[in-house]
């Protein structure tokens, strides 16, 4: 067991894991609506959310046209509720304090996501791939 004491792997009281995944989203009919102040206010809701929903944002990079966040979470939490929450609650906050966005798209996300789950294998590669989509 000792190989689990790696910094890879969390470890809770009855469970030693690594639950990471790289989710892609995007705004309906891939409009490029996330810049300037809409880019940081999501940015900012993302992170919030974070905190209070206990998950880890290993890598976020926004681009005008969809969202790459790498997550680590605990096991017994669900992808889809995160991803809902997060969809869930900065289309309410965007969408209310930005009224072009109700004018431009009839919602802000598109139903669909993007999921993979990553090992600590590519962990590096996932968070060079996204750092890097903005060059």
């Amino acid at each position: 067991m000792k190989e689990l004491s790696n910094k890879k792997y969390n470890h809770s009281n009855t469970i030693v894991y690594t639950n990471q995944f790289h989710i892609i989203f995007c705004p309906k009919y891939r409009k490029k609506v996330l810049i300037n102040e809409i880019k940081d206010e999501l940015e900012m809701i993302i992170n919030n959310l974070s905190k209070e929903l206990d998950f880890e944002i290993k890598s976020m990079n926004i681009m005008p046209d969809h969202v790459h966040l790498f997550l680590s979470f605990h096991p017994k939490k669900h992808i889809h509720l995160i991803i809902k929450a997060i969809k869930g609650r900065s289309s309410r906050i965007l969408r209310e304090k930005y009224p072009s966005l109700k004018s431009r798209i009839p919602s802000l996300w598109s139903r669909s996501y993007f999921s993979c789950s990553v090992g600590h294998v590519n962990e590096d590669t996932v968070q060079k791939y996204i750092e890097n989509q903005k060059k």
